[in-house]
């Protein structure tokens, strides 16, 4: 990590940078604003605001890309409310010790790198989404609601658009886990839950499920048709071009795809006639596939 130290203390900027640097950091030090500002390769900008008769706007819009960390004596408008407005991320009052430093560089690194990460799926999910997205309206949608659709992805949009619109954290579950029940139970009671997988819970289990998200808000989805369901239920129709463009496979292709994908959902006599095939035939694709279903 590449460390900038903005510091006319030379002693202490020297401290600063000698610690950093046995932590594998290489850092560099300089005494004004203005030699600050000549290059902006840096990942993190440790800046001391008591430095007299120094304009620090120009540093931190230099190193908005940075995280910029302010290095302060006292805590007023000009040293804290000002740089932090501006766009510094934290600060920290001197004297301080240097492990409570390091603590606030790796918590920015760690919420910048899951800003980042958020921001690569959030583009994802929009595109992927792009071709089966719907218009809800999300005010009228009571909680907990029972979703089905023939297309997964169909129920996924439905998800997570509902997550964005009620501006709410989506916590993801699939009822393939048997661990998923008791995870249910720990989370919050305001938490989004979506959970996934309702077709493969047994019969047997669906009256300790129902207790366990009674007064939760859950969205649960089912690639199967739902029956005798005590919560809400809105069934998603699939358009003709299920499939997004460039996925559309061949027969075959598409017959393995299902066997593949599906036969821990389904038992043999509902998969083979969700494919209009005997189960003599789907016996003889596995074979033919060299598939194997997992017990």
């Amino acid at each position: 990590m590449k460390i900038l130290i903005i510091e006319n203390e030379i002693y202490l900027a020297q401290s600063i940078a000698t610690k950093l640097s046995e932590l594998g950091n290489s850092c560099e030090m300089c005494t004004s604003t203005k030699d600050a500002i000549k290059s902006n390769n840096y990942d993190v900008v440790l800046l001391s605001t008591n430095i007299n008769g120094q304009d620090f706007s120009p540093v931190i819009e230099t190193f908005k890309n940075s995280i910029i960390i302010l290095m302060v004596s006292y805590i007023s408008n000009d040293t804290v409310s000002k740089p932090l407005s501006a766009g510094a991320k934290d600060y920290i009052l001197k004297p301080f010790m240097i492990e409570e430093l390091i603590r606030k560089i790796d918590h920015y690194q760690e919420y910048e790198k899951l800003k980042k990460r958020n921001e690569a799926y959030e583009k994802y999910l929009n595109y992927s989404f792009s071709s089966v997205m719907q218009e809800y309206n999300h005010r009228d949608i009571k909680l907990p609601v029972f979703v089905t659709s023939s297309f997964q992805k169909y129920i996924d949009a439905f998800a997570f658009s509902h997550a964005y619109a009620k501006n709410l954290s989506l916590y993801f579950l699939t009822l393939s886990d048997h661990k998923t029940l008791s995870e249910i139970a720990a989370l919050p009671q305001n938490a989004l839950l979506y959970i996934i997988n309702f077709q493969m819970l047994k019969k047997s289990d669906r009256k300790a499920f129902y207790e366990v998200i009674a007064n939760k808000q859950v969205i649960v989805a089912s690639n199967d048709k739902l029956e005798d369901i005590q919560y809400e239920v809105l069934e998603l129709k699939c358009e003709n071009n299920i499939f997004d463009q460039g996925d559309i496979l061949p027969i075959e292709d598409y017959v393995k795809y299902i066997v593949l994908h599906y036969q821990n959902k389904f038992p043999d006599t509902e998969l083979s006639k969700k494919l209009g095939i005997s189960r003599k035939s789907l016996w003889e694709k596995r074979k033919k596939y060299d598939i194997i279903k997992k017990k």
